[in-house]
């Protein structure tokens, strides 16, 4: 049974969709916001952020995320807890989303369903998960206070979670397969300051150990294949993202190799009246900001499109 008939239906609940759903509303659209779990996406995660505009007084990311909704909310946006299993008639002029519990229909369709962290596909990560092997500093931090934990990754989010668990934790590792960071100077110059965080190059994690909780991990030098061993009862794992596109990829939208969804620069997808948004899309950066843009730009495409009568 068909629940209602909106102009868009945005899939997902980060900092893309909630930008989108202000624009649409803004711009005199019905729209619907569908959200798997809760509003906030990645960002929400995020201990601290510091380089949002206007934001001098660096919120943490559950702050500002729920800023985001309050403002999308604010115009009166529509929005509801459902995980959306798929996309039905998608290149027709009419599109069905399907939930587990309802049915929708949108004359347009904005996906924003982010991404999620990269695993190492190592021995011992899937026995050890939620035992001292973490991918979300801020959600699981906590459980190493006291106890020496590393970090794994080079890029900001890692410079980001060693930061943030060096305020409790008795010794942080960053390891990094290379002598190059991919996160920003500020962050890796505030990390190498901090008495407590060591920074370790050209160093790869070969497996996990320990009884029932981490121990150890076993290491490895990328330049000379040496293997080593460094105490640790929590690891963060940081080494990137996996866009969440089943949903595009099942109707049939046209993926880049590593499985983001390829736009143009207006954010159309290859289906007519689809578009996408945030970090599921082919992007050369993955901010809180480049978030709220695309958003921006998407909802901007749809009420276009709306209003052409497409």
């Amino acid at each position: 049974m068909v629940v209602n008939m909106y102009d868009i239906i945005i899939i997902g609940g980060g900092a893309a969709g909630m930008s989108a759903a202000l624009y649409a509303m803004r711009g005199g659209m019905k729209t619907l916001l569908l959200e798997k779990i809760s509003c906030g996406g990645q960002a929400a995660n995020t201990y601290e952020v510091d380089n949002y505009p206007g934001f001098y007084n660096s919120p943490s990311g559950p702050e500002l995320m729920e800023a985001f909704e309050k403002h999308a909310v604010k115009f009166g946006a529509e929005i509801k807890s459902e995980a959306v299993r798929g996309i039905e008639n998608a290149d027709g002029a009419v599109k069905t989303v399907k939930t587990r519990r309802n049915t929708y229909e949108a004359k347009t369709v904005i996906i924003a369903t982010g991404a999620s962290p990269k695993k190492l596909g190592i021995e011992g990560e899937e026995e050890l998960a939620g035992a001292g092997v973490s991918y979300c500093a801020t959600c699981d931090g906590a459980f190493f206070k006291g106890l020496d934990t590393a970090v794994i990754g080079g890029g900001n989010t890692a410079f980001e979670d060693a930061l943030y668990l060096s305020g409790f934790c008795e010794r942080v590792y960053i390891l990094n397969r290379s002598k190059r960071f991919r996160a920003s100077k500020t962050l890796t110059d505030r990390a190498k300051a901090v008495s407590n965080i060591t920074v370790y190059t050209d160093i790869i994690a070969e497996r996990f150990e320990g009884g029932g909780r981490l121990e150890r991990i076993v290491t490895k030098n990328t330049e000379t294949g040496e293997t080593g061993c460094l105490n640790a009862s929590g690891v963060i794992i940081a080494v990137g993202i996996t866009p969440d596109n089943g949903i595009a990829r099942s109707c049939g939208i046209e993926l880049c190799e590593r499985g983001f969804i390829k736009t143009d620069m207006y954010l159309n997808t290859s289906i007519d009246g689809i578009f996408a948004a945030g970090d599921c899309r082919v992007s050369p950066l993955r901010q809180i900001v480049t978030a709220a843009a695309d958003g921006a730009v998407a909802a901007t495409s749809a009420i276009n499109y709306v209003l052409k009568g497409n």
